[in-house]
């Protein structure tokens, strides 16, 4: 099993201060999403392998929760389908509105 990689709330924002626009995946529910979300794709983690194809492979893909939990069990699902890009919001985006 691959490791996981992690950023935190701090470097994604500098990430987006120095202009960059990584590639964000939301994986929480659709009333998580529409009632706060830091953008990217929304894909639930229940539904995250019928939409493999929506999330690239070929550049880092940020994926998010509330907390970081359900992140790190997508990030395992893609991880077992060859998936080696995945990068983990730690804290969710709990630790982003703080």
């Amino acid at each position: 099993m691959n490791s996981i990689q992690h950023i935190t709330a701090l470097e994604l924002q500098q990430k987006f201060a120095d202009g960059e626009s990584p590639f964000l995946l939301d994986v929480r529910e659709g009333f998580e999403h529409d009632a706060f979300n830091i953008g990217g794709i929304h894909i639930p983690l229940g539904e995250v392998l019928l939409q493999v194809g929506q999330i690239p492979t070929d550049k880092p893909v940020i994926v998010y929760c509330r907390k970081g939990i359900r992140s790190i069990i997508a990030i395992q699902k893609l991880q077992q389908k060859g998936f080696t890009n995945l990068i983990n919001l730690q804290g969710g985006v709990e630790k982003w509105e703080r």
